[in-house]
């Protein structure tokens, strides 16, 4: 396979900086199962109180931090309300069902990312011995790179506790959210009682994600934690770098922002390319005419261009992000141009 010279496959691609490596390799230590990390008390006490809550729990993974909170809100039978194209329904691997025995009802995701309230009122089901238990719904922000709104995610999470609901947000991307709607943090997590973020992402630490919530939710997703292999030691390591990460790596988001509608406006050119929906954040989905899409995509990968392809590649998606300058996107546009211009 040819070495990817322009990498848009995904904004988890992104190496820790100098600085941040120094910052791990400096990192004060302890056992984390003990509670004697200072870098992991640390870690979690700063994005709890960015994001308004009172506690937070330190993951090696979204994945795991996304299924010990529904865990956490859900016991055996009871029911999950959540979008068809949310992570936490299609992306990993049925994780609530398989080890927490927790049905997902997954809804249709409308064309800017919501769900119907109306869709969600429909799904919560009756207190009836027929049915599995409504208890939590489980929203996206960002979802596929789209921006929930503040009025929309107010709305959804009062249907939600007024049918007695709790409400988890998979805020893997949240800080974008926040970034694109130019609020803090506080703003975008205020109405979930538990909140997933992803410290490996946009934010360019090496691994790790932060379940924030009240304090019994989350003295009950540390016991979670436990029972799914989560325990960690001397994890300060790697706390460190989502440490630097929020002090160092928010704001610049924007700028990732900024490429992305860099990049979406080169590629929209071509009528072959279709940019769809125009991006909000740092992912563009490009849908590319049959007739030339099996000839593209394989000019792309044989100059380096990394990106995902969806469905059976009829879509591609870019990510920009802390590793993607403007000579990156420049780059990459460049060769998209040399396909169109012999064609």
């Amino acid at each position: 396979m040819p070495q990817i010279k322009f990498d848009f496959r995904s904004d988890t691609v992104t190496k820790p900086s100098a600085a941040m490596r120094a910052a791990m390799a400096e990192a004060e230590v302890g056992d984390d199962v003990m509670g004697d990390d200072p870098s992991v008390r640390r870690l979690e006490a700063m994005l709890a109180e960015q994001a308004g809550k009172e506690a937070g729990l330190f993951f090696p993974s979204g994945t795991q931090s996304n299924l010990a909170a529904i865990m956490a809100h859900c016991g055996r039978g009871d029911e999950y309300i959540v979008g068809q194209q949310a992570h936490t329904y299609r992306w990993e691997q049925g994780g609530a069902a398989v080890l927490g025995s927790v049905q997902p009802q997954p809804l249709p995701h409308q064309s800017d990312g919501s769900l119907l309230l109306s869709d969600i009122a429909d799904a919560i089901k009756p207190d009836d011995i027929h049915f599995a238990r409504s208890r939590l719904l489980a929203l996206e922000n960002t979802v596929g790179g789209q921006v929930l709104s503040l009025d929309y995610m107010a709305a959804a999470t009062e249907l939600a506790r007024d049918r007695g609901l709790d409400c988890h947000l998979d805020g893997a991307r949240a800080f974008n959210a926040a970034i694109a709607l130019g609020v803090p943090l506080a703003a975008v997590t205020a109405p979930f009682d538990t909140v997933s973020i992803c410290l490996s992402k946009g934010l360019g630490a090496p691994v790790g994600s932060v379940l924030v919530g009240d304090k019994a939710r989350i003295l009950a997703a540390r016991r979670i934690r436990k029972a799914l292999g989560g325990g960690m030691r001397q994890a300060g390591v790697i706390a460190a770098g989502g440490i630097y990460a929020l002090e160092h790596n928010v704001a610049r988001l924007a700028d990732d922002h900024a490429l992305a509608q860099r990049l979406a406006a080169g590629l929209a050119v071509y009528p072959a390319l279709k940019i769809v929906p125009v991006p909000q954040t740092n992912i563009v989905f490009v849908d590319i005419d049959e007739p030339v899409r099996a000839d593209f995509t394989r000019h792309l990968v044989e100059a380096g261009v990394g990106f995902a392809a969806l469905y059976g590649g009829k879509r591609h998606r870019w990510v920009t992000h802390l590793d993607v300058d403007q000579e990156t996107v420049d780059g990459a546009l460049a060769v998209v141009e040399r396909f169109f211009a012999r064609r």
